[in-house]
């Protein structure tokens, strides 16, 4: 059975469409995301810690990594939030993962993605790209056609929607019941994440 270890979980956006035969970690620190995750995935194991840390004494358990780390700090939004006085650092955590797994996943023949935003830097290494994403892995990522059905990042400013309308339209896109918003803007879409899968297993072949 394919041992996947799931990063920065959130409420498994990138996971819903995952094959059932595979046994996935999810590794999560909010516990009101972590309840959520259970509810939709009870089969998986969820373990509330710092998934950063957990990669470094963990990887070599899996056979596939995901990992999504936190990317507020990388996305272009900083532009705005510079101009009005928020200044700070991008996260590093991002850098570590990938050089860490580019050097160390392939001695023990591991399959990985990491995923962030689109930067509003040019990145340090080239990432591969979908939708609104940026991945860097070490299989080939082919093109993802499917375009979303609105924006889902700026829903009210496109869709003139009210913010109860809003959510209603992020739930049904990602085919969760949640109400908090930002849970379900932070997801992987299902699609997405299925086909990121999907690449993974045609590399193994």
């Amino acid at each position: 059975m394919i041992k996947v270890l799931n990063l920065y979980a959130g409420i498994g956006g990138n996971r819903k469409l995952w094959p059932k035969d595979i046994e996935v970690t999810a590794v999560e620190y909010d516990e009101k995301i972590v309840s959520i995750y259970k509810s939709n995935f009870p089969n998986d194991q969820v373990i509330i810690s710092d998934a950063h840390e957990y990669l470094l004494k963990n990887y070599s358990e899996f056979d596939f990594i995901w990992s999504s780390p936190p990317c507020p700090t990388h996305s272009g939004v900083n532009n705005f939030l510079h101009a009005q006085g928020c200044i700070r650092y991008p996260a590093m955590e991002l850098w570590q993962e990938i050089i860490f797994l580019q050097h160390f996943a392939k001695k023990k023949n591991i399959k990985w993605v990491v995923e962030n935003v689109k930067s509003y830097y040019p990145p340090l290494w080239e990432p591969q790209k979908a939708g609104r994403h940026y991945f860097w892995s070490n299989f080939e990522i082919n093109s993802f056609n499917k375009k979303p059905d609105f924006n889902t990042t700026n829903m009210r400013d496109t869709t003139r929607k009210s913010a109860k309308e809003n959510l209603k339209l992020l739930k049904e896109y990602y085919g969760f019941n949640v109400d908090n918003a930002k849970y379900l803007r932070n997801c992987v879409h299902p699609d997405l994440g299925e086909h990121i899968f999907n690449e993974f297993l045609r590399g193994r072949d």
